[in-house]
C-alpha cells in the first residue's frame, strides 16, 4: 500500500470530524483568547530516576562533524518532502520518539520488527504501540537510507529519529533547535517493558509526575512534553469513557465543553463505531505547532482525561496558564523537555551498535541481542 493511501483513510476521518465540530458549534459564537468561549457580541514505573544531566554531557552537536557533515541535510531532505506530502507524518514521528526514549532510553528500540516465530516480541509489537503511525516508521527508513547512502554504517537509527522528530517540530511552526548526536541504537527491545513505561490516556496528574520523574523529568517538563498535542489525532478509543462513562458514572466527563462532547459523540459513538476515525488534540489549529493547545484546555477542550486533567491539577494547572499566555515561553520549555528527554537512557560506544536497517539488530558472531 502506497503512503498516499495510507494517508487518505485519516484526511477522511479528520473531514468526518471536523464537519461534525463546527456544524455543532454556534455561528455567532468565537474563542476568546484567554480560554473558554464568548459571545461575539459581547503504566509498574520506572523505580529508578535517570540522571538525563549526564547523558546528555556525552551526546554533542557536532558529533557527526568528521564522518557525516551533511547529516542534517540529508535527514531534512525526506522529512520536508513528507512534510509537504502527509502533514500526519509530523506528529506521527513526535509520538514514535517520545515512546521510544520512555522504554529502555532513546536508543531506537521501538523500530526493531519481530521475527517469524520468535518467542519474544519487540516494543513496536506491544499493544500500547499498536496505533503509532505507519508514516512515522516509513520516514526513519527513508531517512535512514538515505544516510546510508552517503555515510554507510556510521549514523544510528537512534539519532535519526531525534532529528526527524525536531525537523517535524519546525516544519509545523515550532521552533528549531540543535540536536545532540552520539547516541547508539540498543540491543534490547521486549514488548514487555512497554506497558510500565507509557502513560496511559486516563492517567491522573500524580501518575504523569511519578513517571516523568523516573525518567528524570520535571513537572515543567510534563507540560511543556504535552504541548506536543498542539498537533495530532487520538482515536476513539483513547478518550471514549469521557464521553459516555466517566470514572464508572453511565455520565460524560463534566470538564467537556458540551459543544466538543456533542462533536465527538457523533463522531464516537458508544458502540459500534469506525476504529480508524481520529479527532484532533487541538480543535483550534490542529496542524499548527503553537500554544492554542494550552488555551483549549482552560475551555474544556481537552481531548484525553490526561491533556484536560493538567487543567484541573493545582499542581500543573499554573503552568498550563503561564504557557497559554506565552508562546516563546512555552517554545523554550518545550526545547529544554526535548533535550532532557532525548537523553534518557543513551548508549554509547560498546553498550549500543549502529544498525544499517533500523529495524532488525547487527548480527554479530557469538553476542546474543533480544
Amino acid at each position: 500500500m502506497s503512503v498516499h493511501a495510507l494517508a487518505s483513510p485519516l484526511l477522511t476521518t479528520l473531514f468526518c470530524f471536523f464537519f461534525s465540530f463546527y456544524f455543532v458549534l454556534a455561528s455567532d459564537t468565537t474563542f476568546s483568547n484567554g480560554g473558554g468561549y464568548k459571545s461575539s457580541s459581547s503504566s509498574s514505573l520506572a523505580s529508578t530516576t535517570t540522571n538525563t544531566t549526564s547523558l546528555s554531557n556525552q551526546l554533542s552537536v557536532d558529533f557527526y562533524s568528521k564522518s557525516c557533515p551533511n547529516l542534517e541535510q540529508l535527514v531534512g531532505s525526506i522529512t520536508s518532502q513528507r512534510f509537504k506530502e502527509a502533514p500526519v507524518t509530523g506528529p506521527a514521528t513526535i509520538r514514535l520518539f517520545f515512546h521510544d526514549c520512555f522504554v529502555e532510553g532513546c536508543d531506537a528500540s521501538v523500530l526493531i520488527e519481530a521475527k517469524p516465530r520468535a518467542r519474544r516480541l519487540p516494543e513496536k509489537s506491544a499493544e500500547d504501540n499498536r496505533n503509532l503511525g505507519v508514516d512515522a516508521f516509513d520516514v526513519v527508513k527513508r531517512a535512514k537510507g538515505a544516510v546510508e547512502a552517503k555515510c554507510p554504517g556510521v549514523v544510528s537509527c537512534a539519532d535519526i529519529l531525534a532529528v526527524a522528530a525536531r525537523d517535524f517540530v519546525h516544519l509545523a511552526g515550532g521552533p528549531y533547535y540543535q540536536v545532540k548526536k552520539g547516541r547508539r541504537d540498543g540491543k534490547i527491545s521486549r514488548a514487555t517493558r512497554v506497558k510500565p513505561n507509557l502513560p496511559r490516556a486516563n492517567s491522573t496528574v500524580p501518575d504523569l509526575l511519578t513517571l516523568f520523574a523516573s525518567k528524570g523529568l520535571t513537572q515543567r517538563d510534563l507540560v511543556a512534553l504535552s504541548g506536543a498535542h498542539t498537533i495530532g489525532f487520538s482515536h476513539c478509543d483513547q478518550f471514549l469513557p469521557r464521553l459516555y462513562n466517566y470514572a464508572n458514572t453511565q455520565k460524560p466527563d463534566p470538564r467537556i465543553d458540551p459543544r466538543l462532547l456533542k462533536a465527538l459523540r457523533m463522531s464516537c459513538p458508544a458502540r459500534g463505531g469506525n476504529a480508524d476515525v481520529v479527532a484532533p488534540f487541538d480543535v483550534k489549529t490542529p496542524f499548527e505547532f503553537d500554544h492554542a493547545y494550552y488555551g483549549n484546555l482552560e475551555a474544556g477542550l481537552g481531548l484525553l482525561e490526561t491533556d484536560q486533567g493538567l487543567y484541573a491539577d493545582g499542581r500543573t494547572k499554573g503552568v498550563v496558564v503561564e504557557m497559554g499566555r506565552d508562546k516563546e515561553g512555552f517554545f523554550k520549555a518545550f526545547v529544554e523537555g526535548m533535550e532532557r528527554m532525548g537523553s534518557i537512557g543513551v548508549k554509547t560506544g560498546r553498550e549500543g551498535e549502529v544498525r544499517r536497517d533500523c529495524s532488525r539488530h547487527v548480527k554479530v558472531k557469538g553476542v546474543k541481542v533480544s
